[in-house]
């Protein structure tokens, strides 16, 4: 039985591995832009193409960079980014959104605050893709590959799950026009892709999750996501009338039909995880 030294320990232990790994995850995706951005401004190419480019280039290295540092770091396989079941957990997590995001939209339909204006051609949807997928892999690599995968190992799945959707949620607080209201949804929003991340132990699933939420709510509907500008989409819309469904100026996902059904998505993604016994306890109970 090997007998680890004092820093050996340390540098083993979870909150080291956390720090370790933020550090050079967030060195990468700054780096990476950096790089990326100035490398293809010297192409001929037209800026949207070159920032959907920027995104996937990004993107890959996160993914690659996040492989690499836990395959040395903790001598295993990443089964997180395993492409077993890959097309059904992207198909899956896109669906779920798509479905959530029409449904919060469809609510403000019915009560005469969402209109569509115009139709817009479908290359107006490429920058907005190109954001929402840098974005969703950014995140759930950040807050679900690294925060909870690695506080679950010692503090369970339903503590872990607590805080790293809280975390979500003050990520997004310097976002501009929050409200209480948005706040409560990331947060609800953080459970889901958490509980996604449990029932799939995948990051697939909750990555497209995460982008077809944003992707529909901007790319496709034409409102605000999370209180930032707005993109071009494949709808332009008039969006008007109460906060408390319309969300204001943050956006639909501060309204509260998201956060009933992002809570509705949670408890079913729970209901599974029970079903086939997914939870991790923590370690005084193990």
């Amino acid at each position: 039985m090997e007998v680890l030294t004092t820093k050996q320990k340390i540098f083993k232990s979870p909150i080291s591995k956390m720090i370790l790994a933020l550090l050079v995850f967030m060195a990468v995706v700054i780096i990476g832009q950096q790089f990326f951005s100035r490398l293809l401004a010297l192409t001929p190419l037209d800026k949207d193409y070159r920032n959907l480019l920027k995104g996937l280039l990004v993107s890959s290295a996160c993914i690659f960079s996040y492989i690499l540092f836990f395959k040395k770091y903790d001598k295993r396989i990443i089964t997180e980014f395993s492409t077993k079941g890959i097309v059904k957990n992207i198909s899956l997590g896109i669906l779920i959104s798509v479905i959530l995001q029409s449904l919060t939209i469809f609510v403000m339909y019915l009560n005469g605050n969402y209109s569509i204006v115009n139709i817009n051609p479908v290359s107006f949807v490429l920058i907005p893709f190109a954001i929402m997928f840098t974005v969703a892999i950014i995140e759930e690599i950040l807050v679900r590959g690294i925060i909870f995968r690695i506080l679950e190992e010692k503090l369970g799945s339903y503590i872990s799950l607590t805080i790293s959707a809280v975390l979500f949620g003050v990520f997004h607080l310097a976002n501009p026009h929050g409200t209480l209201l948005s706040s409560i949804c990331i947060i609800m929003a953080g459970f889901l892709f958490g509980a996604a991340f449990i029932y799939s132990r995948n990051l697939w699933l909750p990555i497209a999750l995460h982008f077809a939420w944003n992707f529909t709510q901007s790319g496709i509907f034409g409102a605000i996501t999370s209180g930032n500008e707005k993109t071009n989409s494949l709808f332009e819309a008039k969006i008007q009338g109460p906060e408390i469904i319309t969300g204001g100026e943050f956006g639909p996902e501060g309204s509260i039909q998201a956060i009933v059904f992002c809570t509705l998505g949670t408890i079913l993604f729970l209901i599974l995880i029970h079903k086939e016994n997914k939870i991790i306890k923590p370690y005084w109970k193990r």
